[in-house]
């Protein structure tokens, strides 16, 4: 089939680069040049697990192609897909104004039938404005399907060739068949396409978000409460995931969510209730504790040191939202190193991949190193951000030679408090004994 991806973020990247593997011609356009002509010389301008090798592959052949024109792209695909931004407004709401736009002129230029594709993650109605916008100046047929993406950063590649679900929100009989046809080889282990309408489908993707972000931040409220009262939220968290009806994922506690999704789609659901006269508490609750969960270390921080960091050196580990990815979009320790610079620390950090987007953000500010040990020189304590494999089993001994003190701030519980306690470490984390 003849596909266009209009943006080449993160979704549309692993979009179009994933149906390109199973035999499509995939057009992606994107109106950055610079982006453009590097991803035509195959440098991929996101770090994604296992997307290079695809991309080098289909690009070699010629399924993969690139351009800055919007003509050459609606000439080309007979399934349009709309993989654009839709950031977080300053009233919580998404703003679809890149959306729209794009809508229009695709409205002005199709000359035949097309499916338009809403793959960006887009409030409850949506379809219907790309409908109408588009309806304004098309001369031709047209269909808009809802398709919302579920993929997961660090496993989007894998997410998308082997889905849990496909969901397709359509009112049209011939879209449907063209956007089932599309994704059949993805399920043919046997896991489900569900069509539905289109604002169910665009509310279920709001919903899954919204109930992840609410499980992760229940179990740090545990957290909280099992250091309160001196429960072990590991054991907790144990008994409650052994129970089907709960599961074991998204219970493990830390400083919070962050990413591209969680927090974006959190507050545009939030504000779309608020817009149908519907006070999401649930929501509101998640957003404040998780706002406070993303600095929750630092008291402890401050109380360590005497109240006074103005002379301390910590080294962080882990700077990105979350493993497997380069992305530093609200991620925690953003949040933590504003804090700690405010109070006066000196800071030096590594993270495997964000080290060049944190850079970008924070500048000289910080000290870059180039391993995770160098980070530790002569640093007053770790603090744990993002729990990235190779921060799981390191040498503690190295640790300890580096460090002025043996202490560690773990805001991602990756080490046994009997094993640090073991160690000699002074071992801070989340909802457990704190060693000293």
């Amino acid at each position: 089939m003849k596909i266009t991806v209009i943006g080449t973020g993160y979704v549309g990247l692993v979009t179009g680069t994933c149906l390109a593997e199973t035999g499509n011609e995939v057009v992606c356009v994107d109106v950055d040049k610079v982006k453009i002509e590097k991803m035509r010389d195959g440098v991929v301008p996101i770090y994604e697990p296992h997307l290079d090798v695809l991309f080098e592959r289909n690009i070699k052949a010629n399924r993969l192609t690139f351009t800055t024109s919007l003509d050459k792209g609606l000439e080309h695909g007979d399934i349009v897909f709309l993989a654009l931004p839709t950031p977080e407004d300053e009233d919580g709401s998404a703003d679809l104004s890149y959306v729209l736009g794009v809508a229009e002129e695709i409205g002005k230029k199709i000359k035949d039938y097309k499916v338009i594709v809403d793959k960006s993650t887009v409030p409850v109605g949506t379809a219907e404005k790309v409908n109408a916008t588009i309806s304004k100046n098309a001369s031709c047929d047209f269909d808009v399907v809802s398709n919302p993406e579920f993929l997961r950063e660090g496993y989007a590649v894998d997410d998308f060739l082997k889905p849990e679900r496909i969901v397709i929100g359509a009112s049209s009989e011939k879209a449907t068949k063209l956007m089932e046809r599309l994704y059949s080889p993805f399920v043919r282990s046997g896991n489900p396409i569900i069509v539905m309408d289109e604002k169910s489908a665009e509310l279920t993707k709001y919903a899954a978000n919204s109930f992840l972000a609410t499980k992760i931040t229940f179990m740090n409220e545990i957290a909280n409460y099992c250091e309160l009262v001196g429960a072990d939220v590991d054991k907790v968290r144990a008994g409650m995931g052994s129970d089907s009806r709960i599961g074991k994922r998204f219970l493990f506690p830390g400083i919070g969510y962050g990413g591209s999704c969680f927090p974006k789609d959190v507050k545009a659901l939030q504000k779309a209730g608020a817009d149908a006269n519907y006070d999401f508490k649930i929501l509101e609750a998640v957003i404040g504790v998780n706002s406070k969960q993303k600095t929750i270390l630092l008291p402890k921080i401050e109380n360590h040191f005497n109240g006074n960091l103005s002379d301390i050196k910590i080294a962080i580990w882990g700077l990105a939202f979350k493993p497997e990815t380069d992305d530093i979009r609200e991620a925690p320790s953003i949040d933590m190193m504003n804090a700690l610079l405010e109070k006066g620390a000196s800071l030096s950090v590594f993270d495997p991949e964000a080290m060049p987007n944190i850079k970008a953000k924070f500048g000289d500010k910080l000290h870059y190193a180039s391993s995770m040990y160098e980070a530790l020189e002569n640093a007053d304590s770790l603090l744990i951000c993002t729990e990235w494999s190779i921060f799981r089993t390191p040498d503690f001994n190295k640790i300890k030679s580096l460090l002025k003190e043996a202490t560690i701030f773990d805001g991602r519980n990756l080490y046994d408090v009997q094993l640090m306690q073991k160690e000699g470490f002074n071992y801070t984390s989340i909802g457990r004994k704190e060693i000293k």
